[in-house]
């Protein structure tokens, strides 16, 4: 189930996928009312809490983590490999890949379980098994739907939050080969009984990982569908793909990282399913894999060590910042290109994959600050985002006209006579604007895409009167 076609990412530009999305009116509908209601969740789950507090304590333990990284690296992987785990270390996506594939190999796999794993999607995993002619099944709802339909997720946490449920009884009716009623149960009912059916045959189980804990070399994954543990136990060889910034010191950090991951990420006290997973079967144990690997992943995680952008490290996935975003609310995560979308994709992505791909989503922001204010780690992605939009213009990679603009504006800005002067311009200039016919104000560079989606104000008076 391949994702055919070019990488959106570099064949379009965020303004033309977020064009196309605007123009689907479910989704302006469905994506903020599902974002509203996650808010509204962690709300609730914290009310009676210091969250601000147990934020700190989160920032302090991530800060820790990727401070001393090298460390606790070392440390798992000695855990692990006492735990019996095989570990690797994999420089980039092409070696992560390369790992896995000749895990899969040598285990002889013909058919692959996979829980839902944002990091098996930033290295295009699904595409490199098919390759290899394996059957890759994702067994989380939303991403077998994804997987369906050659699509992409949208959400960090809620893969298909762009999918009507008439979508999704299309998707499924395809694999039924009979038409399914529209009722959620039923849907749900037919794809557990076809996913069942994946786990008890599967060769190999492929896994991402929320945390993993050093002290201990134990892989931390939190599910609410049961299909992690399913996954992780029935196929004889076990695969976790792990970036290597998701390490926690010691297990005792659950007890601050998981009510933040669960609460931040779905407003629960804590998933349905938390799975801790050290090692392969043991003798006289009568279940779990015969083999466990762990695929350590860098891709780019290191370089971000030591400079402006480290803080984005901490980041434990759980999908908030794209919940209060008002534009990721209103173009949802496809807009983005790539594998993280809202706030946080807007900074992994031109990090991850270079400012010619991905420089443009920093300005695709409101600079709000809402995301800073519910991150749960306090990443301030507000400041990353001006940092990354700054890096763009002395790159060069802005077209000139706006650079040119920019260091006009800087300019008239900094003293404050030009700053009066250049105020009462723009009040007089744009009363008089919006007196001209339209066609005529588009005509000046730059006014035709401002006045793409907005009207033109006509600039208040003299003591705040229009």
């Amino acid at each position: 189930m391949n994702r055919p076609g070019p990488d959106p990412l570099t064949s379009s530009t965020f303004s033309q996928r977020a064009h196309e999305q605007l123009g689907k009116p479910f989704l302006r509908r469905a994506v903020p009312k599902a974002t509203d209601h996650a808010y509204n969740a962690l709300r609730d789950r914290f009310r009676d809490h210091d969250y601000d507090a147990l934020r700190e304590q989160g920032r302090r333990i991530r800060a820790d983590a990727v401070e001393h990284l090298d460390e606790h690296l070392a440390t798992l992987v000695a855990a692990l490999e006492r735990n019996g785990v095989s570990v690797h270390r994999a420089a980039d996506d092409a070696r992560a890949r390369e790992i896995i594939r000749g895990i899969v190999r040598d285990a002889g796999g013909r058919r692959v379980v996979k829980v839902k794993s944002m990091a098996s999607e930033e290295i295009g995993l699904n595409p490199a098994l098919e390759a290899d002619g394996v059957e890759v099944v994702e067994t989380d709802l939303g991403e077998y739907v994804v997987q369906l339909d050659h699509d992409r997720p949208s959400h960090i946490i809620a893969p298909i939050i762009h999918k009507t449920r008439g979508e999704v009884r299309d998707s499924l009716s395809r694999v039924a080969g009979r038409e399914l009623p529209d009722d959620a149960a039923a849907l749900t009912g037919f794809a557990r009984d076809t996913l069942r059916e994946a786990f008890l045959t599967a060769d190999v189980g492929i896994s991402g990982a929320n945390f993993g804990i050093a002290e201990t070399g134990t892989i931390c994954l939190v599910t609410n569908e049961g299909n992690g543990r399913m996954c992780t136990s029935l196929p004889r060889v076990h695969i976790s793909l792990m970036g290597i910034e998701r390490v926690l010191p010691r297990l005792e950090d659950l007890a601050v990282m998981l009510p933040l991951l669960t609460g931040a990420g779905t407003g629960q006290l804590i998933t349905t399913y938390v799975s801790l997973l050290s090692g392969p079967r043991r003798p006289g144990e009568p279940d779990g894999p015969r083999e466990m690997h762990v695929v350590l992943l860098d891709n780019g995680r290191s370089a971000l060590r030591g400079g402006a952008y480290q803080d984005v490290l901490h980041c434990i996935r759980c999908g908030a910042c794209q919940n209060v975003c008002p534009v990721y609310r209103q173009v949802g995560g496809h807009a983005y290109g790539w594998v993280y979308g809202g706030p946080i994709g807007a900074v992994l992505t031109p990090l991850f994959r270079g400012m010619d791909a991905g420089g443009e989503l920093p300005h695709a922001s409101t600079l709000c600050g809402a995301c800073d204010d519910v991150c749960p780690v306090k990443i301030p992605i507000h400041d990353l985002l001006h940092g990354l939009r700054s890096d763009r213009v002395r790159g060069d990679a802005a077209p000139r006209a706006e650079r040119v603009a920019s260091s006009l504006w800087s300019l008239a800005w900094s003293n404050p006579w030009t700053y009066r002067a250049s105020v009462t311009f723009a009040r007089v200039g744009t009363r008089a604007a919006a007196r001209v016919p339209s066609g005529l104000v588009r005509r000046v560079p730059g006014a035709a895409r401002w006045l793409d989606g907005r009207d033109l104000p006509g600039g208040p008076r003299p003591g705040g009167r229009r």
